[in-house]
């Protein structure tokens, strides 16, 4: 088959989840003969990626991470500069999709991003458009309506898509509800884990997190969080419960691997619950610095107020860490091997953090049993999937 796909970033140039799971899932689907054209916004290089055609909508560079956040919709306005490259990237799709004499067999938009640039493509064309969601406005507000030119945009493209595939069961029930689309129009669709790609060459540096080793020798638990600084995050209510476990057993440290809007906000917060010394900010990391910040953590936290899916859960469970996971995050579907809480519930949060950190045994025992769970999961699977999904929807289109 062969697949107009719509993307907004891929690493290394990602500053989200977002990125990985359209790498992973087009590098599947390119593996069972699938062929495919995947346009960004940015020109970049991205030298490991042979399995597919990459587009250019644009000469601006990959948009910094510490400027907007591949889900961030809370500055875009009409006249923004993110505006603008929506703008520039739909005009470029419309050329591409009308020119090439390549003949697709389906659109697939992924985000809100790339909505009106698949809408687009699926009116000049009359091929089938599959949005896939794995993130609403809802979930990036933390919650609340959100950016209305945002919702708008969502909105449409979910009115239009012929397919809609979503990340979770979580996400699909809020796609009915905050967009009251028919359930029998949604497929839920899990992302996975490739764990050959974090088992290519990497060794755990010790030098990378020194001190955190240095403090884990004395008998120090480490927490740690690799996420986004916005509110979707929950990171708030994360740094009051460490703050209430702390109270209960001293021998407890955050680390806080990446960055966003928040991170002034949370800084601050640590320093008036009293934990500044116990809370570490690297900054935005990637690469080994991303690798190393889940190595040498012992217990890995995914706070999201909501969290359509949840990678970094898979990607700490590779790395030998044990899950604490909101009840509103989408992972929570596929993996059972760990501890959930309400996000609001800071007292729960903590009460789970000082059982783990106290008893070894219940610490080696979630990060046993969690590894046989995510290991079941598979990009291979996710691609067979959708490809029937293709397959059924070309057949349905009106062509």
């Amino acid at each position: 088959m062969n697949i107009s796909m719509l993307g907004w970033e891929l690493p290394p140039h990602n500053s989200g989840g977002l990125g990985v799971a359209c790498y992973h899932l087009a590098k599947a689907l390119a593996a069972k003969g699938t062929t495919i054209d995947f346009v960004l916004p940015y020109t970049a290089a991205h030298a490991d990626v042979e399995f597919m055609t990459i587009h250019h909508a644009s000469t601006q560079r990959p948009i910094p991470y510490s400027a907007t956040g591949v889900y961030d919709s809370s500055i875009m306005t009409e006249g923004s500069s993110l505006r603008e490259l929506q703008r520039q990237y739909t005009t470029f799709v419309e050329r591409h999709i009308t020119n090439t004499p390549q003949t697709y067999d389906a659109i697939h938009a992924h985000d809100w991003l790339t909505i009106e640039a698949g809408i687009r493509a699926k009116e000049l064309t009359n091929l089938p458009l599959i949005v896939h969601v794995h993130s609403t406005e809802y979930d990036r507000s933390g919650g609340s309506t959100g950016n209305p030119l945002a919702r708008a945009i969502e909105y449409q493209g979910l009115i239009m898509a012929d397919r809609i595939v979503a990340v979770s069961a979580v996400t699909k029930s809020i796609i009915i509800a905050q967009y009251g689309i028919p359930a029998d129009k949604i497929e839920v669709l899990h992302n996975a884990i490739d764990v050959a790609s974090f088992d290519n060459g990497y060794l755990y540096d010790q030098r990378t997190y020194s001190y955190l080793e240095g403090l884990k020798s004395e008998g120090y638990t480490v927490i740690s969080a690799v996420t986004r600084f916005t509110v979707q995050k929950g990171l708030t209510q994360l740094l009051q419960a460490v703050a209430k476990a702390v109270d209960r057993y001293d021998r407890l440290v955050l680390l806080l691997a990446g960055d966003g809007e928040q991170r002034d906000e949370l800084i601050a917060l640590a320093a008036r619950l009293g934990i500044a010394d116990r809370v570490f900010f690297t900054g935005f990391v990637r690469g080994k610095q991303w690798r190393d910040a889940y190595s040498v953590s012992d217990i890995f936290v995914l706070s999201s107020i909501s969290e359509p899916f949840g990678l970094t859960a898979l990607e700490a469970a590779h790395h030998d860490t044990a899950l604490v996971i909101t009840k509103q995050s989408g992972v929570s579907e596929v993996l059972h091997s760990m501890f959930t809480y309400d996000f609001w519930d800071t007292d729960k949060l903590a009460d789970q953090l000082v059982g783990i950190a106290t008893s070894p045994a219940l610490q080696s025992s979630l990060k046993k049993n969690v590894l046989h769970e995510y290991a079941r999961l598979s990009w291979d699977d996710v691609a067979e999937t959708l490809l029937t999904t293709y397959q059924q929807t070309r057949h349905g289109a009106l062509v």
